[in-house]
């Protein structure tokens, strides 16, 4: 059997991409700095455990013996005088002493050892004789501190020599010491001076304008010439680490910022690789090894750059406070939001350049930060990002930290991390206008131009090359949009795996708005194989009956966009759409739900004027008669947005006429309250909204409803203009919008009569105005409710 070799196992696509390069360089080296510590930790404790043998072998009583201290003293005394200086020696016998010294076994055994020097050669005693040899003391005898002296050889080996430590008064030395460091103090400390309040403010604005200087010095030196003084980008970004307390914050986010712009001046329009050690190992041309050390200083600086940003990021959301950092907590946030500013200037102007995706793992999380302010800047970013982003290399990378985010937070995400998914550039029109925009064009001569310059056999070998050349560009062009084609296809399917996940296990999370939302803008680009799934899902959750308003509205909206698309070729009938519209149109009125009415405008075009065919003209005139008494409890713009939509019917479906007319044109009565739009009898009804709408205050109103009345004619004089006919319904539901709480579009200003210049006539202006005003307000209703049912049967029978 073969051993199978222990291979690490590596880690997976999706883990890399939620862990940036800069957390996994953290990572080792967190891991290398707890085993250093732990070696570091285990080597103590070895030294104290050799420490604590030594101490117990060096304090062990010994057998009582009586030296004669005296005689041996005065005996090293002689040996001392009788040893003759070392001046007065020969070379050779102070090198042959100095060679026995470091072989002695004296000079270089431990000396804290009891053992003799030649253990070896000598047998052992007992343990057993040893502890009898030692003499029994009395356990309530105090042990006394011993100072151990330099020992004492003689023929039976070594005797250490010890002394009792004299006792001192600890705490009058303690005094005695703190009084002279007092006194010192006084001698040597000079008094400081106390400076007023004016004066610290002046000499922090001194110092504000120096550190000011410096930084404007050191990048305009760095602007000026990148290649020569890349090193000072060192110097500039350690002020980042700025000590000053009085200055520390403001020269902190100065150089941020400034770095910030810096790089997105110096950057190349590339991405710079490393270098593998071949290349590095070959000779270059001077120019290039200078522009190999510009672009190896630049990652470098810009990768730190990047983690100073992280980490201040990081310390603002754990709430840590170094002990040796002189910036407080309350203006680490500061710092936090002008580092998350640099991270998404740097997200949208540097897509191409090293590290995005390590920006991208750290903007994105940010999205769905509590703070409103950052999670606002990073939502902007990324919209940004996606509206500029032409290829889609940095669109797939920010979706794909999305959807990793939305699932790993179990979909507790804002709303507003899903809505960014609307704002990608995946339309066919815009494919095919990026593609002509990124195919590289060429100016070739023309046939005048080489007829005048070249010769016959120049304008020949030109005529190649131009084919040839036209071919290439051709091949990379259709090369570029089938990359582009790909990755608009995965990054869709991200995004639509994403949506249905959302649909499937969190029906009833906030996100689903913006599920609906989104479903409704690229429902056309789902594969044909998942539209009655999807169709099921749709009608299910209107049916539950658990939705807002707006949120059926997108559902209708999704499911008519599917249908729209590829879903033609499906036999599907949408009826219970229609008739979910239909019963709940007069849900909008002109409070909150005026805002509603877009969507609406929306789903009526998709309904009726692109599924023409399909449409009933029973249902038809149903919608027709609903809408125009829509338009008497909403919005001067909502009614100018239906009376659009209304004029769009009446031009496509030619019977529309009926209802302009008074006598009935079938059997039945118009039933208003029914919910079924094909059997409430409404081509024997009229519009006499129309009549009301003429004398309405809103001039764009009266013209819309002035040409209903006529038919709708595109030519004549009762046709709109231009400006008007050839908009869109919800373009005018937004022209026409009050939101600022002005008259859209403005009254013009009156000039002011003199008193002198009164005439007779304003004041009858004025009677007959407001008697048109009370009339208006009598004859339709804005903002009390209306038993419609009773009135539009009034109406019909009339």
């Amino acid at each position: 059997m073969k051993s199978r070799k222990n291979t690490k196992r590596v880690p997976s696509f999706r883990k890399l991409l939620r862990t940036s390069q800069i957390k996994l360089d953290n990572k080792l080296k967190n891991k290398q700095f707890k085993q250093k510590s732990a070696a570091k930790k285990y080597r103590k404790e070895q030294k104290k455990l050799r420490e604590a043998v030594r101490d117990a072998i060096a304090s062990k009583p010994f057998p009582l013996e009586v030296y004669k201290k005296k005689q041996i003293a005065e005996k090293r005394e002689e040996e001392e005088e009788d040893a003759l200086p070392l001046d007065m020696m020969d070379e050779d016998d102070l090198k042959l002493m100095e060679d026995l010294a470091q072989k002695a076994s004296f000079l270089t055994r431990d000396l804290s050892s009891n053992e003799p020097v030649h253990v070896k050669k000598r047998k052992h005693e007992s343990v057993i004789d040893k502890y009898e040899k030692v003499p029994r003391r009395m356990r309530s005898e105090p042990e006394k501190e011993l100072i151990h002296l330099l020992p004492i050889k003689d023929k039976g080996g070594i005797i250490p020599q010890t002394m009792e430590k004299p006792v001192s008064n600890v705490a009058q030395d303690e005094e005695e010491d703190t009084e002279e460091m007092e006194e010192a103090e006084d001698f040597s400390a000079e008094p400081l001076p106390v400076l007023t309040p004016e004066e610290m403010a002046a000499q922090r604005r001194q110092k504000l304008q120096e550190r000011k200087m410096h930084i404007a010095a050191l990048a305009s030196a760095i602007l000026s010439e990148p290649d020569n003084n890349i090193k000072k980008l060192k110097e500039l970004r350690a002020m980042l680490m700025e000590q000053d307390p009085n200055v520390a914050v403001i020269v902190r986010k100065l150089v941020m910022v400034s770095l910030m712009e810096i790089f997105k001046d110096i950057v190349p329009s590339y991405k710079i690789r490393p270098l593998t050690e071949a290349e590095k190992a070959t000779k270059v041309k001077k120019e290039t090894q200078k522009l190999r050390e510009f672009e190896e200083g630049l990652v470098s600086q810009y990768k730190f750059y990047l983690e100073n940003l992280e980490q201040t990021i990081k310390d603002w959301k754990q709430r840590k406070l170094k002990k040796s950092n002189v910036i407080s907590l309350k203006a680490y946030k500061g710092l936090a939001e002008i580092a998350v500013k640099c991270l998404c200037e740097l997200l949208v102007a540097l897509p191409h350049f090293n590290f995005h995706n390590n920006i991208i793992v750290l903007i994105v999380p940010l999205m769905n930060d509590a703070s409103k302010m950052i999670s606002q800047l990073c939502v902007e970013a990324v919209k940004k990002l996606f509206k500029q982003d032409k290829l889609g290399y940095a669109s797939l990378g920010v979706v794909k930290v999305i959807s990793g985010l939305v699932r790993g937070r179990n979909y507790d995400v804002r709303p507003e991390v899903l809505k960014v998914f609307l704002h990608l550039r995946i339309k066919e029109v815009e494919l095919q206008k990026d593609s002509e925009d990124i195919a590289p064009k060429k100016k070739f001569m023309t046939y005048k131009e080489k007829r005048k310059n070249l010769s016959r056999m120049q304008r020949k070998w030109k005529k190649a090359e131009e084919k040839l050349e036209r071919e290439l560009l051709e091949a990379e062009a259709s090369e570029s949009k089938e990359k582009k084609l790909k990755l608009h296809t995965e990054t869709l399917n991200i995004v639509f795996v994403t949506y249905f996940r959302i649909l499937k296990k969190a029906q009833k999370s906030p996100l689903l708005p913006a599920v609906l939302e989104g479903l409704a803008k690229f429902a056309h680009l789902i594969n044909v194989e998942f539209f009655d799934d999807l169709l099921i899902v749709l009608h299910s959750l209107i049916a539950s009956g658990g939705l807002s308003y707006r949120e059926s509205l997108h559902c209708i909206l999704s499911a008519f966009h599917i249908l729209s698309g590829q879903g033609d070729v499906l036999n599907i009938d949408p009826m219970k759409f229609y008739t979910h519209l239909y019963k709940t149109l007069f849900s909008l009125h002109a409070g909150r739900t005026n805002d509603d009415m877009g969507i609406v405008l929306q789903c009526l075009d998709v309904m009726f004027a692109k599924r023409r065919k399909q449409v009933s003209q029973q249902r038809a005139l149903a919608f027709l008669k609903r809408l125009s008494t829509l338009t008497l409890h909403v919005l001067p713009n909502s009614s100018v947005g239906i009376l659009a939509t209304n004029r769009v019917l009446m031009q496509i479906f030619p019977k529309m006429d009926l209802l302009l007319d008074n006598e009935s044109q079938g059997s039945g009565v118009y039933l208003p309250e029914l919910e079924e739009p094909e059997h409430c009898n409404a081509q024997n009804t009229a519009l006499w909204e129309l009549h009301l709408l003429q004398r309405h205050y809103h001039p764009i109103v009266q013209k819309f409803a002035a040409h209903l009345i006529v038919g709708a004619p595109t030519e004549g004089s009762g046709a709109l203009s231009l400006d008007l006919s050839q908009r869109h319904a919800t373009e005018l539901f937004e022209a026409y919008s009050m939101k600022e709480m002005t008259f859209n579009p403005p009254v013009a200003s009156v000039t002011p009569r003199r008193k002198d210049t009164f005439s007779p006539t304003d004041s009858f202006i004025d009677e007959e105005l407001n008697k048109r005003l009370q009339q208006h307000i009598s004859e339709t209703v804005v903002h009390k409710p209306l038993d419609f049912a009773k009135h539009l049967k009034e109406s019909s029978l009339s």
